[in-house]
């Protein structure tokens, strides 16, 4: 399951998806001027979340 952890405080966070239970995977989304954005998205299709933030900033993911 990915993990999500703040490279400030170090607390951890693992997302699964409500309606199905899958771990969340962590994706990027790219806007229409080029830029990205940091998502957790359902690898089932039901959809997607800004990526946790924690002291101001996205936690970073790794796959445990």
């Amino acid at each position: 399951m990915p993990t999500y952890e703040c490279s400030s405080c170090g607390m951890t966070v693992n997302a699964s998806c409500g309606a199905c239970g899958a771990p969340l995977e962590n994706d990027v989304l790219t806007r229409d001027d080029g830029s990205t954005v940091q998502v957790s998205k359902c690898p089932n299709d039901h959809g997607k979340i800004k990526s946790p933030l924690c002291c101001g900033e996205d936690m970073t993911c790794a796959v445990a």
